[in-house]
């Protein structure tokens, strides 16, 4: 019988965990298994979350990294040397982001297979001359990397051997949104991700009678602050917090509010028009250098977006056009072939 290979995931979140990178490692672990490997995620605990779990097959080891600061790197590395059998016995190691937890075993075992996800940018800043640095050391000292966006190559310098924006899962059918008035909001509430930009826009749009809907569904630092903007200006937003499965808010919405790939993808696979707002250069490449830069709105402007929200809300001809080029391409951006991207990566 032939040996499994084993796969090794550095992830600083995963899995119950919301948001884009614990989807996308989750994802790709499911499918990997199902093909014969061994996975095994390492990430940080996270509250009551077990030490070692195992999830649909992917084993997972949740290592106590602390709070932020100096000293955490020094208790991450602790921790993975007491756990460095896993590391030897691991055929693949691949770091999403996180290379640096794997830099002093990338010395101790120097012919180890090691790759690098690259999944976005820093917070809300502009790169800093020390995160460039740090991608260029992740990517110098790993075999072969993926770039999660075009945009990396101009702000990071970083030479990717594969480029992607995601993945998504079609449903079998998709319901049609029956209300023009219904607006969705995907994404953290955090300052890069534009909630109060977004808040401004349905404010400035109320003031020229088009009363629009707000679902929210994240949760983040800025979220006390959009209640209270929404309150203030008596605003029809609803904050859900997370949510497991955006495709149940979906139908519902006629345009989506997101500012990250993966709730553009997912709301280009119900036909959704989106909407990004940006304030800043490498937030705007994100998507402008996108190949769906075309299928979205993309602004920087408040008013201008409510004069592109009015005008394609006037005219369901033209979202019907925008929207159907963008499934044209989602459909095409499958798990499957994410997973088909690591095998040929590791190859």
């Amino acid at each position: 019988m032939a040996k499994q290979p084993k796969v090794l995931f550095f992830a600083r979140r995963f899995y119950p965990l919301i948001g884009g990178v614990e989807k996308h490692v989750f994802e790709i672990s499911k499918r990997l298994i199902k093909k014969g490997f061994k996975v095994t995620v390492v990430t940080e605990g996270y509250q009551s979350l077990p030490h070692i779990d195992n999830i649909e097959g992917i084993k997972i080891l949740r290592i106590s990294a602390g709070s932020d600061g100096k000293l955490k790197k020094f208790k991450i590395w602790f921790e993975l040397f007491k756990n460095i059998n896993l590391i030897k016995s691991s055929d693949i190691i691949h770091c999403h982001d996180v290379f640096f937890w794997y830099l002093p075993f990338r010395f101790l075992f120097p012919f180890k297979k090691i790759y690098t996800t690259f999944h976005g940018y820093e917070g809300n800043n502009m790169p800093s001359k020390k995160s460039i640095l740090m991608h260029k050391l992740a990517e110098k000292l790993s075999l072969k990397n993926i770039c999660v966006g075009d945009y990396l190559k101009k702000w990071y310098g970083t030479k990717p051997n594969i480029v992607t924006y995601g993945a998504v899962e079609i449903p079998k059918s998709i319901k049609k949104s029956k209300s023009l008035k219904n607006i969705l909001y995907i994404g953290r509430l955090e300052e890069e991700a534009g909630i109060i930009e977004y808040l401004k826009v349905l404010k400035i749009l109320k003031q020229k009678k088009y009363n629009f809907n707000l679902t929210v569904l994240g949760d983040g630092s800025q979220r006390k602050k959009a209640e209270n903007f929404a309150q203030e200006n008596n605003l029809n937003a609803n904050f859900k917090g997370f949510v497991k499965d955006v495709y149940n808010f979906l139908p519902g919405a006629s345009l989506v509010f997101t500012s990250r790939y993966l709730g553009t993808l997912e709301s280009f696979v119900f036909k959704k028009l989106v909407i990004c707002v940006y304030n800043n250069q490498i937030k705007k490449d994100c998507f402008a250098m996108s190949p769906f830069k075309d299928f979205i709105i993309l602004e920087k402007n408040e008013e201008k977006l409510v004069g592109e929200i009015i005008k394609y809300y006037k005219n369901q001809k033209l979202i019907d056009e925008k929207t159907k080029k963008a499934f044209d391409w989602v459909k095409y951006q499958t798990w499957e072939k994410m997973t088909d991207n690591y095998l040929n990566l590791w190859k």
